[in-house]
């Protein structure tokens, strides 16, 4: 096991490693940018080193920096939670040149699953239905060749994509020369590469995702599906586990087929599957994530299994000491994403408590909210041994909330949770107003 760990992260993600990290009896060691130097994870950390400027490219984003500070620190791994270069091959790959272990997939893994459109064909052949669709198109006729071939509408994804990044719908064939141009120029904003391919929209569908945690040593478990079907412009809102759209016997089934697929595919750590659940109960396989998701800690509460603890000893090479059987999934968890609405500075803060109540966040009273980086202030999770009881008590941990001085999406979230579509559990990807 290692005894110190660099995190390459900020905000509630940081706080939620390092937590796991001291619990561990493992030291730790936060990185931050200029505009983070209050944050608090450089106050919880062990050790913090300041690694450059507010903007991203200047700090969470500088490989050399992170990989130089993680050496003198004496760090041996690094966790690089979420976003900024959890799914970057060349940092996986400098960590291993420098010594360092890389708490994710190996890079060769992320080189191979990171372009969806060669994943999608690997998946194809494990059993899982994939969306029709095609590699990465290379110019704007052959686009309008493969979406007559495929029929419209379809959709035009970033092969490199991500956060709802470099996605249009295109309805028809008179939409298409825009929508490329304006989803290739914000793949190579977003991800440096500007490649795309198409598939066909699958409407109406829900968001149906399988966590997954496999080992070097060829075990592999399925913690259950969530439910993110609540979103906005592709930007999850609200996820819950288990999903209602999806029964007992559909649930036995998909997380059979995905384990199963993981392993073909040798995936070590841990690792997302990503579907759109049809009307008729089909899953069709969309991308695979190969990174803790933000929307973990749902799955976390529902089974009890703490997932950034078992990214850190599968990384160190321990074995999974569970099998499927094992994981309970009773009850049911919700979880709603805390944004900031705009800039400003926290005044006060109460957290709501009470049993199975949770409320991961990097908020502390003056913590002020730069344009720099993602909005997202924290994750309000509840379980509870029904959906019924659940759906009261987030409702009821939403009005006990209080951010003062920053403005968020609280408000939305209970107007949400409160909707018949949503208590009903009979809702879709169209919610949000989303086509």
């Amino acid at each position: 096991m290692f005894s110190k760990i660099l995190i390459a992260n900020r905000g509630e993600i940081a706080v939620r490693i390092i937590r796991a990290c001291k619990e561990m009896g493992v030291a730790t060691v936060a990185v931050y940018s200029e505009a983070d130097k209050n944050a608090l994870h450089v106050a919880l950390a062990d050790q913090s080193y300041c690694i450059g400027g507010p903007e991203a490219s200047e700090s969470y984003l500088n490989e050399n920096q992170i990989i130089s500070t993680a050496i003198l620190s004496g760090a041996q791994a690094i966790h690089p939670g979420y976003g900024f270069l959890s799914e970057n091959a060349h940092f996986a790959r400098l960590c291993r040149k420098n010594g360092l272990v890389f708490i994710g997939p190996e890079p060769e893994s992320m080189e191979r699953l990171g372009d969806k459109a060669i994943l999608k064909e690997l998946i194809g052949n494990t059993g899982l239905s994939v969306i029709p669709g095609t590699k990465a198109v290379s110019s704007v006729e052959e686009a309008k060749k493969a979406a007559d071939k495929i029929g419209y509408p379809v959709m035009l994804k970033a092969c490199a994509g991500g956060g709802g990044r470099g996605i249009r719908l295109i309805r028809t064939a008179d939409d298409l020369e825009e929508a490329y141009l304006q989803a290739t120029s914000e793949a190579v904003s977003a991800f440096g590469d500007g490649s795309v391919y198409l598939e066909k929209y699958i409407f109406p569908a829900r968001h149906v995702e399988l966590q997954i945690l496999a080992d070097e040593h060829g075990n592999a478990v399925c913690l259950g599906d969530r439910d993110c079907s609540l979103q906005r412009r592709n930007q999850k809102l609200i996820e819950e586990t288990p999903s209602p759209a999806v029964d007992t016997k559909q649930r036995k089934n998909i997380i059979k087929l995905a384990v199963e697929a993981v392993k073909k595919i040798g995936y070590v750590g841990a690792g997302t599957l990503e579907f759109l659940l049809d009307k008729e109960g089909n899953f069709w396989f969309m991308e695979m994530n190969v990174r803790l998701q933000v929307e973990h800690c749902v799955t976390e509460m529902l089974t009890g299994v703490d997932l950034v603890k078992w990214q850190i000893r599968i990384a160190a090479g321990i074995p999974l000491t569970f099998a499927q059987k094992d994981i309970p999934m009773e009850g049911a968890a919700i979880e709603c994403r805390i944004n900031a609405a705009s800039c400003g500075t926290l005044r006060m803060l109460h957290v709501p408590g009470g049993p199975s109540v949770r409320f991961d966040t990097c908020l502390i009273e003056g913590t002020t909210v730069s344009p720099y980086y993602d909005s997202l202030l924290g994750k309000l999770i509840v379980y509870a041994k029904t959906r019924e009881e659940a759906l009261r008590k987030v409702r009821a941990a939403l009005c006990e909330l209080v951010i003062d001085g920053i403005p968020t999406n609280i408000e939305e979230q209970l107007r949400i949770v409160e909707d018949e579509r949503f208590t009903s559990g009979n809702y879709d990807l169209t919610f949000m107003g989303n086509r």
